[in-house]
């Protein structure tokens, strides 16, 4: 086929500078493709397009790629390269997986911040700059003005610091909804991971199966689970693993 008779599939083009956790004054620079950028992204495929070795995101084929793909697309400068600063090394593979992870990392959270506001909302952000949001507080309404930086500043938040910043003597009780549609279930799994490594501290994990992202009808549950857990720590019968281990319950 000829390329002339590839159609372009791209409807908006956006740069974007990733914050780098691990060196903060090199920022990755990466170019965002998006098919529908007016729908949101949860649950839709995005590519990564990479380059090798003394290229760059738009090197050869890696621009019409991502213009042509039917599907998301996301390419950058690894450190070092072109828009990316940092010192170029002919060698730093494992650099180069950790610009990796961290590119993965931040478009993970653009997709997180997509589920928190709808459509009207991402389209008076683009238009306006900002949107507002109307929610009970304390009985009376309140509104809270959201603008970009207001979400730059929250996906940039590096929230690998749980990993290797965590203090290790602190027992962590991690409970989550499993009927929670704006933060993935699955992500109480990773806090598990990273922080049951650590000792003294342990960490348990407790889901509450149908609960949303605010426990509404469950209060109990968390109440009675929290001071559970209190109570064992009092006497120091804490270990790590899945709240109530061993316990029978139904299937």
């Amino acid at each position: 086929m000829s390329v002339d008779h590839i159609q372009v599939t791209s409807k908006k083009t956006t740069k974007l500078y990733v914050p780098h956790p691990d060196v903060p004054e090199v920022p990755i620079c990466g170019v965002l493709e998006q098919v529908e950028p007016s729908t949101s992204t949860e649950g839709r495929e995005i590519g990564l397009i990479l380059h090798g070795a003394m290229g760059h995101k738009d090197y050869l084929f890696q621009k019409r790629l991502g213009l042509r793909l039917p599907i998301d697309s996301f390419r950058f400068d690894f450190r070092g390269n072109h828009e990316t600063p940092g010192p170029w090394r002919a060698g730093a593979f494992l650099e180069d997986v950790r610009d990796l992870d961290v590119v993965v990392e931040y478009l993970k959270r653009m997709a997180l911040l997509e589920r928190i506001y709808d459509t009207a909302d991402r389209e008076a952000l683009r238009t306006q700059g900002f949107y507002k949001v109307t929610c009970p507080i304390a009985g009376k309404p309140t509104t809270f003005t959201i603008t970009k930086e207001h979400l730059e500043e929250f996906s940039a938040f590096d929230t690998s610091l749980i990993w290797d910043k965590f203090p290790s003597h602190v027992h962590v009780l991690t409970l989550h909804g499993m009927g929670d549609r704006v933060v993935p279930p699955y992500d109480a799994t990773i806090h598990a991971r990273a922080l049951s490594t650590r000792t003294p501290g342990t960490h348990n994990l407790a889901f509450v199966e149908d609960a949303d992202h605010n426990f509404i009808g469950y209060y109990d549950v968390v109440i009675s689970t929290i001071l559970e857990w209190w109570d064992l720590g009092e006497h120091d019968s804490l270990k790590n693993g899945v709240w109530k281990t061993g316990v029978r319950g139904k299937l």
